[in-house]
């Protein structure tokens, strides 16, 4: 049997195990070492194991993950992202729909000190759902504009996904960063075009909310107050050269404790609580970064990565096309596998190829962030529905994944027509780092 047969018969392998919903980075690594073992030695694959396991966790620039999710628990855990959704809700609560566009807008604003698509949807979930469920909203609009909003928490910097792009790729993290805000103010235009041409179909799906003054409304400002001054000072920092985005990411958790501290809203309960679920989220995040190296590994070996690149690379036809072929590709292992580990597993494959053609990487990462988006409320992974239902299971037990899947439809919609956008108008990406880089 060929390497590139057994590389082949892994791939099913591991497709097959997902659906057992056995977690995405044990299942790469048992499927990659098994691999890599069975095509070079067992002993070259037990050396491999410990080397990569120590090299992720060990790894200087990976200390970003754990301190960005810290900032997004700390800010949670200490009533900023509420304060974000009566901001929200004060602007837009009295529209028809209004409280759904207050969930996308407060998510786009969380993401900005939170950097991760579940957490960004798990807690703008505990603050929407409640109220929306208050103003009788349907249970496919509310829930599903919390999960679609959730993942506008992966373009908006600072972004957990761009950030293993950037290392992946070898680009500027900080150049990444920068290139988000537009696309990230883009998909929240577009998510709330959905929503009101939602409601203007199906009134009832949406029923107009309180109305507030004027006067309210600017005295609501207020609560944009904590997270505009930690966005401000990370990107600030960052772009002028003040310190590297691991030393940006510790002097953001030290703005959100400072911040919460003077307002007397950090408890020692909370303080711990956020500790936790750090210690949590990055252990799985930098599980799935060692798994994916493994399984790639033992892609590498194959030689599948090779092979797949020189036929997709000997395509007859024009770049975009080629980059449409590659987008469905992502599109369709969205469907099936984590965003992170979809990325880790195919960007060795893919990027050499777009490089090639003439694309510019920090272009392309925004791309495939936004595809990946369109991943994590897709069927049957759909990782943000998930989170959602878990959580609206405590706020509203009459929410069902049917429900949410059906209410992301128009939000699957906007993604789509954003990267179409984004490829006719890639200076939208490339406007600010071509600026200030």
């Amino acid at each position: 049997m060929t390497p590139f047969s057994i590389g082949i018969i892994g791939i099913v392998i591991m497709l097959a195990i997902f659906m057992t919903k056995m977690p995405v980075a044990y299942v790469m690594t048992l499927v990659g070492l098994g691999g890599f073992c069975y095509i070079i030695s067992l002993d070259a694959g037990l050396n491999l194991l410990p080397r990569v396991f120590y090299d992720s966790f060990s790894a200087y620039e990976l200390t970003t993950i754990p301190l960005f999710v810290l900032m997004g628990q700390l800010a949670f855990n200490t009533g900023i992202s509420r304060r974000l959704y009566n901001t929200a809700y004060t602007f837009f609560g009295s529209t028809r729909g209004g409280l759904a566009m207050a969930t996308v807008a407060s998510c786009t604003a969380f993401g900005a000190v939170c950097g991760s698509s579940p957490a960004t949807a798990a807690t703008m979930a505990t603050v929407g759902i409640p109220e929306m469920k208050r103003f009788n909203y349907k249970n496919g609009l509310a829930a599903g504009s919390v999960a679609s909003g959730g993942g506008l928490g992966m373009i908006m910097p600072p972004s957990v996904v761009l950030i293993i792009y950037g290392i992946l790729t070898e680009q500027s993290i900080g150049a990444l960063f920068v290139s988000g805000i537009f696309p990230a103010l883009l998909m929240t235009f577009l998510f709330i075009v959905s929503v009101y041409i939602t409601c203007r179909m199906n009134p009832e799906k949406g029923p107009k909310g309180e109305k507030f003054t004027l006067v309210e409304k600017i005295k609501s400002l207020a609560g944009l107050f904590d997270t505009v001054l930690v966005f401000a000072l990370v990107m600030a920092g960052l772009f002028g050269g003040f310190f590297t985005p691991t030393e940006s990411a510790a002097v953001g958790v030290l703005a959100v404790l400072t911040v919460s501290m003077i307002r007397r809203q950090l408890s020692w309960k909370a303080f711990v609580k956020s500790l936790n679920e750090t210690l949590q989220t990055s252990c799985m995040i930098l599980f799935l970064i060692a798994g994916a190296v493994i399984f790639g590994k033992f892609l590498a070996v194959t030689r599948i990565p090779f092979e797949l690149a020189a036929w997709v690379g000997g395509f007859d036809l024009p770049p975009y096309l080629i980059i449409g072929v590659i987008i469905m590709i992502y599109f369709f292992g969205g469907c099936f596998m984590d965003s992170l580990g979809l990325i880790m597993l195919t960007i060795p494959i893919f990027f050499p190829i777009v490089v090639n053609l003439g694309f510019d990487p920090i272009w392309f990462g925004i791309i495939i962030v936004l595809v990946t988006e369109m991943g994590v409320i897709t069927p049957p992974v759909g990782i943000n529905v998930y989170v959602v239902y878990g959580v609206a299971q405590n706020v509203a037990g009459d929410i069902t994944l049917e429900s949410i899947f059906k209410g992301i439809l128009p939000f699957l919609l906007a993604v789509v027509v954003g990267i179409i956008i984004l490829m006719i108008f890639p200076k939208i990406v490339l406007f600010l780092p071509n600026l200030l880089y």
